[in-house]
């Protein structure tokens, strides 16, 4: 069983309630515009921290991190990125990814777990066309026009997502 708490878009800031709501995690995942290398660093030095840049990263962060990130926690395989839309309405240069997945699908190398930042909205969908969830955490930062922050947490059991919670912080 492995704990994840997922964020994205804090462009430069690192709530401490984040750390807070993240405590018993075991990883976390940030999915782009983290906004400063102190705060990719200060979520590595927490928690192992798997990351993508966003379109406003740029610098130390661009340079230590990739557009898009596949890997695997137990037996769930992620496609992570920043800028990806959801289900019906992806980012056209993904589908090509998809269809490359959807075919690896039987010997286990598909995609179960979709993951993505950039809208500040955060959805939680599961596309039944592709077959995979998909998680968009909304923004854990305080730019742009959302009057919430919101970040996800959640359990990867084995092939399983479950435990799904929603943390809603009132902007200060």
């Amino acid at each position: 069983m492995t704990r994840i708490g997922l964020i994205s878009d804090t462009h430069g800031l690192l709530d401490a309630r984040v750390l807070e709501h993240f405590a018993c995690c075991d990883e976390i995942w940030h999915a782009g515009d983290i906004g400063s290398i102190e705060v990719l660093q200060a979520l590595r030095e927490f928690r192992p921290t798997r990351a993508v840049f966003g379109n406003m990263d740029s610098g130390d962060v661009r340079y230590s991190l990739s557009e898009f990130y596949r890997f695997k926690v137990e037996e769930v395989n992620v496609l992570m990125t920043h800028i990806g839309g959801y289900p019906g309405k992806y980012n056209p240069w993904l589908i090509p990814m998809f269809q490359k997945a959807r075919g690896q699908k039987d010997s286990g190398n598909g995609i179960d777990l979709f993951v993505c930042g950039h809208s500040h909205i955060l959805k939680v969908m599961y596309d039944h066309q592709w077959g995979f969830l998909t998680l968009n955490p909304g923004a854990a930062g305080k730019q742009g026009w959302q009057t919430v922050q919101t970040l996800l947490r959640f359990v990867i059991d084995g092939s399983q997502i479950r435990d799904l919670e929603v943390i809603e912080l009132d902007r200060k």
